[in-house]
């Protein structure tokens, strides 16, 4: 390797890790914000764009979305899958960097990273960050008077898009004629992160990929011609 290839390397891991910080600077900030001035559930809403956009703070035990497992070990558990999740993508990342990925390919696998290390921030640190506001404002926990132990704290949702009301139909079955909400689910910037970099390397696996076999293909082939010129 190269003084060039290490270069190109190194630049590929200052990039990744500038993402990684941004998202993690601009996820904790809200979250800190929404945490300390905002009342849990709709009488703390704040109405972004009309009734399509709104800022409604929850927070959830689990995963993505407001997906969780059940019980105190449920958290754990899912806690403890954070951390090993997360030390994958950084080998995996720093893996595909010396490989030679493509700079797409870089940019989506430190989404995922920025926004699971978001999300773990909340599982392991909230819950002695911070006091259990309930139906008040939480404030910064003190001489361990936190709402949780550590790898127990709940992770903080914001982002309510509920742009369309309606009705099941009749014959839908199990939920025919109860009202919905398209789209229901309360999210944060880190969720969001996690979400784009995930479904853009399911689209676009096949270009990304066969980005990084052409290229490996035209750098094992240009060593050849210049064997071959060399002789000539």
């Amino acid at each position: 390797m190269d003084a060039s290839d290490k270069s190109i390397i190194r630049n590929k891991l200052l990039l990744a890790t500038g993402i990684v910080l941004a998202i993690l600077a601009a996820d904790q900030f809200l979250k800190f914000w929404v945490k300390t001035t905002m009342i849990p559930g709709s009488m703390g809403e704040i109405s972004v764009i009309g009734d399509w956009f709104k800022l409604h703070f929850t927070e959830n035990d689990g995963m993505a979305f407001g997906l969780e497992l059940p019980g105190t070990w449920g958290k754990l558990v899912l806690t403890l899958f954070r951390l090993v999740a997360v030390t994958g993508i950084i080998y995996y990342l720093r893996m595909q960097a010396k490989a030679k990925a493509t700079t797409s390919t870089i940019v989506l696998l430190a989404l995922i990273l920025g926004g699971a290390l978001g999300n773990i921030i909340d599982s392991v640190f909230y819950g002695q960050w911070f006091t259990d506001g309930g139906f008040g404002l939480s404030e910064w926990a003190s001489n361990g008077n936190g709402y949780a132990p550590y790898f127990h704290g709940r992770v903080v949702d914001m982002f309510y898009f509920p742009l369309i009301h309606g009705t099941y139909p009749t014959w839908f079955p199990f939920k025919g004629g109860e009202s919905f909400t398209f789209f229901s689910a309360i999210f944060n910037i880190a969720d969001a992160a996690i979400s784009t970099g995930l479904i853009s390397i399911l689209v676009f696996k096949r270009s990304l990929f066969n980005a990084m076999e052409n290229k490996a293909t035209k750098e094992e082939i240009k060593p050849q011609e210049e064997v071959v010129a060399n002789e000539e």
